[in-house]
């Protein structure tokens, strides 16, 4: 069973340690879904759904959850595994700490377009063409990563 960090335990961790995290870069019909962050890091900018890994809870599980919570939907697939990724933040949730994430990332390739997407972390999504995301300054330079490398597009 996963667990909530209290709020002054989180602090430190993010301030001493990196934090394991996921990020569902999700398709349908060869269009990216991203989200205009409402919180720091990244704040303002598209990006992709995603948080931490709990304490205690699988990757699985995980991807189960942040699907649940960000996307609205009940997993019913494997996403695909894309790469491990580093992501480093000047700032984070906390005033004057920077953030350090290890990545995972995921495909999630779905079969209709989501509706009444939760925006507790992005307040406005937009789907994207790789080639629109790659080319605007409005999508962080973290969520191009997953599409500069051949190996890691969709085939």
């Amino acid at each position: 069973m996963s667990k909530f960090i209290p709020t002054e335990q989180f602090k430190t961790v993010v301030e001493y340690a990196p934090l394991i995290s996921i990020d569902l870069v999700t398709i349908y019909q060869d269009k990216v879904l991203l989200g205009k962050r409402v919180n720091k890091p990244a704040f303002g900018f598209y990006f992709t759904t995603g948080g931490i890994v709990r304490k205690n809870e699988s990757f699985k599980d995980a991807q189960k959850r942040i699907a649940k919570d960000e996307l609205g939907i009940e997993l019913t697939q494997k996403p695909k595994f894309i790469g491990v990724f580093e992501h480093f933040y000047y700032d984070s949730i906390f005033e004057d700490i920077s953030t350090h994430y290890v990545n995972h990332g995921y495909l999630l390739e779905l079969d209709k377009e989501l509706k009444n997407i939760p925006q507790e972390q992005h307040s406005i999504y937009k789907w994207f063409t790789i080639k629109e995301l790659m080319n605007s300054n409005e999508v962080h330079k973290y969520v191009k990563d997953y599409f500069k490398f051949k190996h890691n597009r969709r085939k």
